[in-house]
C-alpha cells in the first residue's frame, strides 16, 4: 500500500450528461475512475466536497457551475486534509465543467502548498478532453510538477481498466495489476 499517494477528487452523482443523454447516476463518473485507480495503486482517497452542494438537476447544476466560474469563486469545502504535506504524488480527479475543473477543485489547490509535489490530473468528460484544466493547475501550482493528464469519457469509466493500466505504466506509477500489453 502506498500511503504517501493522495488520490483527491471532485465528483458529482445525480443527473449527469452520460453517453449523449441526461441520466441519474448513483456514483459520479470521476469517483468511479478514481476508485479504480486507488484499487491499483493504493493511496489515500479524499473527496473534494463543496460546503454548498450543487443541484441534483443537471441543467441547474451547469448554471451554478458557470456562475462560479464567471465570478472566479472559491466555494468553501466541507472538509480539508490534515497534514497534506505528507503526500506525494497527488492524483487529482475532476469532471470538466465549462472547459476546466469545477471551482471547488480550485479551492482545494489554492488551500495547500504543493511546491515540489507531482500532480497527475485525471478528468472525466463527454467530448472536451482535458480542456484547459492542466494549464489552470500549472498556473495555480507553479512550483509543482504537473503532468500532462489522463482524460477518459465519463460514459467509458466502467470499462476503462486497460486505459488505466496503460496510463499508470506510462507515468511510472506503481500498480498491482499484471502488465497486459
Amino acid at each position: 500500500m502506498n500511503n504517501n499517494i493522495l488520490i483527491a477528487y471532485f465528483s458529482r452523482a445525480d443527473q449527469n450528461y452520460f453517453g449523449g443523454k441526461i441520466v441519474a447516476l448513483p456514483v459520479g463518473n470521476t469517483e468511479v475512475i478514481m476508485k479504480k485507480i486507488s484499487e491499483q495503486i493504493g493511496g489515500t482517497l479524499f473527496k473534494i466536497n463543496p460546503l454548498k452542494k450543487y443541484s441534483v438537476d443537471y441543467q441547474i447544476c451547469t448554471e451554478e457551475a458557470k456562475k462560479e466560474l464567471n465570478e472566479n469563486a472559491r466555494p468553501p469545502l466541507s472538509d480539508y486534509l490534515d497534514k497534506a504535506e505528507i503526500y506525494n504524488p497527488i492524483i487529482l480527479g475532476y469532471p470538466i465543467y465549462w472547459g476546466t475543473m469545477p471551482m471547488p477543485v480550485w479551492t482545494f489547490l489554492e488551500h495547500y502548498d504543493f511546491s515540489g509535489k507531482t500532480i497527475f490530473p485525471v478528468c472525466t468528460h463527454e467530448g472536451s478532453g482535458l480542456g484547459r484544466s492542466v494549464e489552470d493547475i500549472r498556473r495555480i501550482c507553479p512550483t509543482a510538477d504537473v503532468r500532462n493528464g489522463f482524460a477518459i469519457r465519463g460514459s467509458d469509466v466502467n470499462r476503462a481498466q486497460n486505459e488505466i493500466d496503460r496510463w499508470l505504466k506510462e507515468e511510472g506509477l506503481p500498480h498491482s495489476r499484471p502488465d497486459r500489453s
